[in-house]
Formats: structure tokens, sequence, C-alpha cells
């Protein structure tokens, strides 16, 4: 079944299911094919350099330039953008930051994918929220508000004992809106930081 695949069905079905990033399941369901042949497959495709492989069990076609927000998002779910990266792409601290944080419900974890590190911070199921919808084309990611990318930097630094953020714009910070998110954390000593900071 495998064989009968050939490359150029595969790209354009991918294509038009409009898989940037896909698995061995995807190619299962879309191909009808069995476990062994969706590996074999895309094992194949991988050696010849049609397909990319940006971490097990996770694959791009060669030709497809991933957008880092939605990579992170893929990589490891659940999971947003969050924290230092999320920061600078809303431009509250000025400086660039290439490693691209996430938070997720999941254990601490880093990844190395396309020359980049993409790293994930463990936060309480119930302060998984205060993301928003990015699109870019036909593409969507998950990245966190301002507000939640400030207090879950500040809820991972105090957790940490690492020094807190100092230098940020606080005009691009709703006061009200990150209090209630630090509410979420059930910590007080966050959502006292984060009153006094905001002032």
């Amino acid at each position: 079944m495998a064989k009968l695949v050939n490359w150029y069905i595969f790209e354009r079905k991918l294509k038009e299911k409009g898989l940037v990033i896909f698995s061995p399941l995807d190619v299962r369901r879309i191909f009808g094919v069995s476990k062994v042949a969706a590996t074999f497959l895309i094992h194949r495709y991988t050696k010849k350099g049609f397909t990319k492989r940006l971490k097990r069990g996770i694959y791009a076609l060669y030709d497809t330039s991933v957008p880092d927000i939605y990579l992170a998002n893929k990589l490891y779910e659940p999971s947003y953008v969050s924290l230092e990266f999320a920061l600078s792409f809303h431009q509250v601290i000025p400086e660039t930051v290439y490693e691209i944080t996430s938070v997720s419900t999941k254990p601490t974890r880093q990844f190395s994918a396309l020359g980049k590190t993409f790293s994930y911070h463990r936060i309480k199921k119930e302060a998984f929220t205060g993301y928003t919808v990015y699109r870019q084309g036909d593409i969507s990611a998950l990245i966190a508000e301002p507000e939640k990318a400030f207090v879950d930097l500040t809820y991972l630094r105090l957790r940490k004992k690492k020094k807190l953020l100092s230098r940020f714009d606080k005009k691009k910070i709703n006061p009200a809106k990150a209090l209630r998110y630090a509410k979420l954390f059930n910590n007080g000593k966050l959502s006292s930081v984060i009153k006094t900071t905001l002032r």
C-alpha cells in the first residue's frame, strides 16, 4: 500500500488538508495505510529530503516555512507561547528573544527544531488560560496576552527564586486584568507582587 502513495500524491494531499506539520497518525488517516506503512512512507521521504523531522513523531514538508509560534504549539501539546518570547512579541520588553518560550500543563521540557530552541514550563491547569489566537495566512496559533505572559513569567521567577522583571513597558499591561490572571494561581505572594509592580 505504501508503494502506491507516490511523493506527488503525498505532498498534494497533505497541503490540501492544510497540514503544515504532520504526524504518522495524520498519514494513516489521510491515506488509509497501516502504522508500519505510514512510518515507512515518512522515513523514505525524510531520507530523500522531501520532509524534515522536527522531533520524534512530528514532521514538516521540505518547502514549508513554519512560524515559530505555530511550531511551538505543535511540538508539545497542550501549550501556548508565553513568558519572555510573548512579552517581546507584544513589545512589552525591548529585547529580542530568540528562545521560543511557552507554558504547558505538562512537565517542563526543552526541544531543538529547525535550529531554534523551544522551552516549555509547567503551570497549573487552573491557570492555563489568558491566550489569544494569532493568525498568519492559513495558520493559527496560541500566544499569551501581554498580561498573562507577564503573570506567567513572574510566577515562574518567584517559584525559582530568580530576579523579577524590572524593565518593561507598563502602559502595555492592564493591571486589573493581570491581577485577575494572578489570582488563578492561588498564590498570595504572586498576587501581591503583581499588584505592587503594576501600581
